[in-house]
């Protein structure tokens, strides 16, 4: 899809987006680029879940998720931070819409492995022609949650689907906001990451379980065809950009 930004936005970010953000959005809009938005609710949903007294697990960053959890997680998900997002945006006055898996079809999948995870998924398509209309004069703001062919909805990690949508529709640039300016190398900023140094990074535990999925969900992207993969705190800040093996030259030598 042309002139299409995909942003993946943490359920802790909602409450915190400053003004720059908005502006950056509209200017976007202005220029005729189409912003999809795809928020998460990690924190929000294990801190609901301590107060239900339903069991956290995680493997790899990735929540164990059996039907007490996936029914929570719809409920934050649809009922609590995507109209929390959508308020920030008629607050700044973007014209904003919330979609979920249940909006024609427009997020399908199947189990990532039920054994491991649970009622977890990979997104397998979606419904281009529905996002595509509503992308041509409003900020779509999309669920991580998608529906197997006979209506099982499933769980599916933020980052993997961020980089699964933005591949789909061949995006010319994908964000993963999170809570740090990038991925971290004794409190720097690491401005560029390859396979090669993040595997190395990983297996000294520099990169460990929570950023993990978003390290995967980066070189997935660029894999299938994203044009510019970033992870930062800010969209005015290049934070680490991912790049191809050998393309790596402003990294930081370990």
């Amino acid at each position: 899809m042309d002139n299409l930004i995909v942003i993946k936005i943490g359920g802790n970010s909602i409450n915190t987006l400053p003004p720059s953000f908005f502006s950056q959005i509209r200017q976007w809009m202005l220029a005729k680029k189409r912003i999809l938005l795809i928020h998460g609710g990690g924190s929000q949903i294990s801190e609901l879940s301590d107060k239900l007294k339903i069991p956290v697990k995680k493997i790899d960053g990735m929540r164990i998720t059996d039907k007490s959890t996936l029914e929570l997680t719809r409920m934050v998900l649809l009922g609590q931070t995507q109209p929390q997002l959508l308020m920030k945006f008629t607050e700044a006055k973007i014209p904003a819409i919330g979609l979920n898996a249940a909006d024609e079809s427009i997020l399908n999948g199947t189990f990532l492995d039920e054994q491991k995870y649970g009622l977890v998924g990979q997104i397998d398509s979606l419904n281009i022609k529905l996002l595509s209309e509503v992308l041509t004069h409003h900020l779509a703001i999309l669920a991580p949650m998608a529906l197997t062919a006979d209506n099982q909805w499933l769980n599916v990690n933020a980052d993997t689907a961020a980089s699964k949508i933005a591949g789909l529709l061949k995006a010319e640039k994908l964000y993963l906001l999170t809570d740090v300016p990038g991925v971290l190398h004794n409190n720097t900023i690491i401005p560029s990451l390859s396979p090669k140094i993040a595997d190395l990074l990983q297996s000294q535990n520099i990169i460990t379980a929570g950023m993990k999925p978003k390290i995967q969900a980066a070189f997935n992207a660029l894999n299938w065809g994203v044009t510019s993969v970033q992870i930062t705190n800010q969209l005015a800040s290049s934070g680490t950009t991912f790049v191809q093996e050998g393309d790596n030259e402003n990294a930081i030598s370990f």
